[in-house]
């Protein structure tokens, strides 16, 4: 890949974590997650070799329906609350719906089927970028949320995918 394309998309990969981080519209916070998304599938299939082609079909599909499920959540909640703000989630299915979006970005144990087989397909330093950068935001959310969220499922999610 051409370094200048290869320092886009790492810039645009750190940008878009840093706009989930410091957001608290909902909105924003998933306009951040899509330019995650969207950077890192050039940086998967970097090598022209079909496993890395499949781990990032893969890696879209999965975390395009995570998103959605975020941004149905977040409707939910400002269908009930009227305001956008991460911070005031208080709707019972938007709680639900969060917590298995989350998880499916995370790749904890209901959702994790999805994260062998896209670090099988990637480079060791993709991976990384996968298991470390890239889990920044969606923890950020949970951050956010923690009050709202049911704690012992997500220390169960937790114990069980370690």
């Amino acid at each position: 890949m051409n370094p200048t394309v290869s320092m886009v998309m790492l810039l645009s990969l750190a940008a878009g974590t840093i706009i989930t981080m410091t957001s608290y519209h909902w909105l924003l916070a998933w306009v951040g997650l899509e330019i995650n998304t969207l950077s890192i599938i050039p940086i998967i299939s970097t090598t022209h070799h079909p496993r890395s082609t499949e781990a990032a079909t893969k890696y879209f599909l999965t975390q395009a329906a995570a998103s959605a499920l975020i941004l149905f959540s977040s409707m939910v909640n400002a269908w009930e609350t009227g305001t956008w703000d991460i911070t005031q989630l208080s709707s019972m299915p938007s709680h639900v719906l969060l917590t298995a979006a989350l998880a499916m970005k995370l790749g904890l144990v209901p959702m994790h089927f999805w994260l062998p087989e896209v670090l099988q397909g990637s480079t060791l330093m993709t991976a990384l970028i996968i298991t470390t950068w890239q889990k920044l935001a969606p923890m950020t959310l949970i951050y956010l949320t923690i009050n709202s969220l049911s704690t012992t499922i997500l220390l169960l999610m937790g114990l069980t995918s370690t």
